[in-house]
């Protein structure tokens, strides 16, 4: 087998100020989707998410980060997804973000300077303020990309959440292991669910 050296890298300076995250907290709607909403006659919300987030959410975990996703909506659709990846720390329907996220944070025993936040539009502006390390993926808002420390190459819903996942894991140092992992089996590194 050929030997296989990470490919993805990251600014030194914007790792570095990663480093200390020990959660992250991510935005639904725009972020791990791409901000669509289908609607059906029954009404019925539907959403689309990308299998590299999904991946890139449990990676994380592994890792040692915890995510975390506060959402402004509720739906069978999100807690499903959630259920399917084995997160456990979420906020549904949340229409004041930063209160949602101080009883979370507490119970991880977590301050403000060990979190990441990824969102999309003013709703989320509260939690990138905050934290440690900000994030935004290519086509969020002029105002939620202005206070992030890093905008993503991918968009929300195709692959975003998965670059912010890959960063903080490389930010961390884990990122490499948990990659060679994957080079033996998936069993030791996937918790059960799909990605």
């Amino acid at each position: 087998m050929r030997s296989l050296t990470p490919s993805l890298r990251f600014d030194d300076a914007l790792l570095a100020r990663a480093r200390d995250i020990r959660a992250c907290i991510f935005d639904v709607d725009g972020v791990l989707t791409d901000g669509s909403l289908y609607i059906s006659e029954a009404g019925e919300t539907l959403k689309a998410f990308h299998a590299l987030d999904g991946h890139g959410l449990k990676l994380l975990a592994q890792g040692g980060i915890t995510p975390i996703v506060i959402t402004g909506r509720d739906s069978p659709a999100v807690r499903r997804r959630l259920k399917d990846l084995g997160l456990t720390h979420a906020a549904f329907g949340a229409h004041d973000k930063l209160a949602a996220a101080m009883p979370l944070l507490a119970a991880l025993g977590l301050d403000w300077p060990q979190v990441a936040a990824m969102g999309d539009d003013w709703p989320d502006l509260p939690l990138l303020l905050r934290a440690g390390w900000a994030c935004a993926p290519a086509n969020a808002h002029a105002e939620a990309r202005a206070v992030a420390h890093h905008v993503t190459t991918a968009q929300g819903g195709h692959g975003a959440a998965r670059e912010c996942c890959d960063l903080l894991l490389q930010a961390n140092g884990r990122y490499e292991a948990l990659l060679h992992g994957h080079l033996t089996t998936l069993d030791t590194n996937v918790p059960e669910g799909r990605a």
